[in-house]
């Protein structure tokens, strides 16, 4: 029986919430933390995580990121399963996967261990419940680094407390169309939280899907720093709606959307920015029901139509020229659109 992943479905709040990521950094402590390990050192830490971790989630599959195939690696990364540094695969590093991709959980990255949970949709307190079972089990197996006063001790300071980092991904087209997205940033950042692109710091925004988190571990809850995340999301939501009904009444918006649907059935290549822009552009035509064609269709092919996760598609088992994967994205697009929608 085939194991559904969570991207293949939307959630709560599923036309701007595109998923939920909780995440919590732990350390061994009788361990440094992994810039002062060598590799003999990262695989001590890799081995004693990875029997802990199994022992609880039998399911986990144990992957050694310095044998991963670089395509596979960065399929990982585009599916937001990894972060991009630990895509480059540095020995002793290795990840525990479950089928569904809803746990992820990096060993020695920043920190020894990294959790990740992810659900569809607005989905936090699910996250964090799952992230929580797991985080008390690991914590009766191994001695982690905990300070009465400073809470988690991790490798960077600014994760110090709950040494959680709780995120919604958001897809803000109409507000990223109409130029309100830097404002918002600006007044969230006022209230414990960040809005950054696509995959978090340091990236660029892609297919108007922003990564809205919060900031602050030290001094706050876990429950404080959940419901103030859930509460401005919700508003977030809000507002992209507001802005959508405000711009697809604009003749020349709704054209967007409609060419943007157009190409997208009849394009022979599609370069991958391209297909980011215009598939934006076609899921809120789909969530809006401006178009006929299913929004969970179109909310599947975001991941699925990245570089390195396409060409994991490709039937002849190698990875594709530039020209020659753009021609698969082409075809990908157009039959998942012909299988859910009616042509124009």
């Amino acid at each position: 029986m085939k194991t559904g992943k969570w991207y293949e479905t939307m959630g709560n709040e599923g036309d701007v919430a595109f998923s939920t990521r909780v995440r919590l950094a732990r350390n061994l402590a009788q361990f440094p933390f992994p810039a002062r390990l060598d590799e003999a050192g990262r695989r001590r830490v890799t081995a004693q995580a990875q029997t802990a971790l199994q022992e609880l989630l039998p399911e986990l599959r144990f992957i050694d990121m310095a044998q991963l195939p670089r395509t596979q690696a960065l399929s990982l990364a585009e599916r937001w399963l990894i972060s991009p540094a630990f895509a480059q695969g540095k020995p002793g590093g290795a990840l525990l996967l479950n089928p569904e991709e809803t746990v992820s959980i990096m060993l020695c990255e920043e920190d020894h261990i990294r959790l990740q949970v992810l659900q569809a949709g607005l989905a936090l307190q699910e996250a964090y419940r799952i992230a929580d079972q797991i985080d008390s089990a690991l914590g009766a197996r191994l001695s982690l680094a905990f300070d009465e006063q400073l809470g988690y001790l991790t490798q960077c300071p600014t994760n110090l407390g709950t040494a959680m980092r709780a995120s919604v991904e958001l897809h803000l087209p109409a507000l990223t169309a109409l130029g309100r997205v830097a404002r918002l940033g600006e007044g969230i950042s006022k209230l414990g939280l960040t809005i950054r692109g696509t995959h978090g710091e340091g990236s660029e925004a892609q297919g108007a899907l922003y990564q809205l988190s919060n900031q602050i571990t030290l001094g706050i809850t876990e429950e404080a720093a959940l419901e103030n995340l859930q509460a401005i999301t919700l508003q977030i939501a809000e507002q992209e709606r507001r802005a959508a009904a405000e711009l697809l009444r604009q003749p020349q918006a709704e054209d967007q959307v409609w060419r943007a649907y157009g190409i997208l059935q009849s394009a022979r290549r599609m370069e991958s920015q391209e297909a980011l822009r215009l598939l934006s552009l076609v899921r809120m035509g789909a969530v809006r029901g401006l178009l006929p064609v299913k929004k969970e269709a179109v909310h599947a092919l975001l991941p699925l139509i990245q570089p390195a996760t396409l060409s994991l598609q490709n039937a002849a088992g190698e990875q594709p020229a530039a020209q020659d994967r753009d021609a698969l994205r082409a075809a990908v697009i157009r039959e998942r659109l012909a299988a859910s929608g009616s042509k124009i």
